[in-house]
């Protein structure tokens, strides 16, 4: 019994690259507002038990689109920041995706097979491992230093 391959509609296709990307501009701004309640939150001491969740209001005010109410006490489940080692460091998150998908959109460029990107990858990011700055790596590899380009892209945000 032979199986048919058939090649799928390009509505569909662009259908699902849609569902894909929805919502991605409020998952960035959200992970954003996360990162710079962080940020903020861990640059100053305050001895004011409304210190935090009125920093956390002042936060979502600048760039939240969708406002929770007053009585939501995120911060007192936001456990990465204050018992999961990310103090200060939330942000990392999204650097992540920056760095990823900057690498992942060199492959794309030369076929993402390709055995001569995915050696020098492994030579000048993976083998290097802490060897030597991460920055250094990078740009080892592109040539330059990280876009947010790539990630824009790969969002459906550019």
């Amino acid at each position: 019994m032979s199986i048919q391959k058939k090649q799928m509609p390009k509505n569909l296709f662009d259908k699902l690259i849609a569902a894909k990307n929805f919502q991605s501009g409020l998952q960035t701004l959200r992970q954003v507002e996360f990162a710079l309640y962080d940020i903020k939150l861990h640059m100053k001491y305050s001895s004011n038990p409304n210190y935090y969740m009125n920093l956390l209001h002042k936060v979502r005010r600048e760039i939240a689109v969708v406002i929770p109410p007053k009585s939501n006490r995120f911060p007192n489940n936001f456990s990465h920041i204050f018992a999961g080692g990310y103090a200060a460091g939330y942000f990392s998150y999204k650097w992540a995706e920056v760095l990823s998908a900057d690498v992942y959109s060199e492959f794309e460029k030369h076929n993402v097979l390709s055995p001569k990107i995915g050696a020098k990858f492994k030579n000048e990011v993976l083998s290097r491992g802490g060897s030597r700055p991460m920055m250094k790596s990078f740009i080892a590899f592109l040539g330059r230093k990280p876009k947010i380009d790539s990630l824009l892209k790969h969002s459906g945000l550019s």
